[in-house]
This record gives structure tokens, C-alpha cells and sequence, in this order.
């Protein structure tokens, strides 16, 4: 039995190549920090303003809203602008329209609310 013919040497090198790179991309890969990291440290920074009376707790904030601007909740997102957090809820109305409502989430006040314009 003969053995199978070997590639010439050009032919095996872009394979070394390809599986270097590969193996540093894994590395890579592994070195990186997770993504969900950010994420973490938001939530604790939520929870620390929360618990230092700078936010007024969730509960509370859709309490109020559904007062101000009734509907079911969407999304919630806690933001910080310079020193005021904001807290942007999106929401559909019982219209059926989708809102978007930023709230102080010190106080709860309602500072700006944005209907969706139906593309239809």
C-alpha cells in the first residue's frame, strides 16, 4: 500500500496560519470579560441609589405612572443623566399605542411623554 501523497509545503502553510489565528481568537476569547459584567454593575448601582433614597423603587414609579399614563409595561431602564436618574418606561396604552415615558426617579414626575406615530 502506498501512502497518500503529501501537499507541498505551500499548501500546508496557510493551514498552521489558520489554525494560529483560530487558537488566538479562542484565547481571546476567553481572556475578555463577560458581557453580562456591565450589566451587574448597573443593577448594583440601581440598588445602591435606591437604598441612598436617590430612586424611588419600582413598585412605587409604576404605581404612579399607571395614574398618570395607564398601560401595560413594555421595558423599564434606570438612567443616570449628569446628576438626575431618569426612569424610561415603555409601555402600550389601552388604546393600543406604544408610549414611551421618562419619569424623575426621584419623585416620580412624569417629564416627558412620547407616542409612538403609527407607520402603517
Amino acid at each position: 500500500m502506498t501512502p497518500a501523497p503529501r501537499r507541498p509545503a505551500v499548501l500546508r502553510r496557510p493551514l498552521r496560519w489558520g489554525a494560529a489565528a483560530a487558537c488566538a481568537l479562542w484565547v481571546a476569547a476567553l481572556l475578555a470579560p463577560p458581557a453580562w459584567a456591565d450589566g451587574k454593575a448597573d443593577h448594583d448601582r440601581a440598588r445602591q441609589a435606591v437604598q441612598a433614597g436617590q430612586v424611588l423603587p419600582l413598585p412605587t414609579v409604576l404605581e404612579r405612572l399607571q395614574r398618570e399614563v395607564p398601560g401595560q409595561v413594555l421595558e423599564v431602564e434606570l438612567e443616570q443623566e449628569g446628576a438626575l436618574w431618569i426612569y424610561e418606561i415603555k409601555l402600550i396604552t389601552p388604546a393600543g399605542q406604544l408610549t414611551k415615558v421618562k419619569l424623575d426617579a426621584r419623585t416620580a414626575e412624569v417629564l416627558r411623554v412620547k407616542a409612538r406615530e403609527d407607520r402603517r
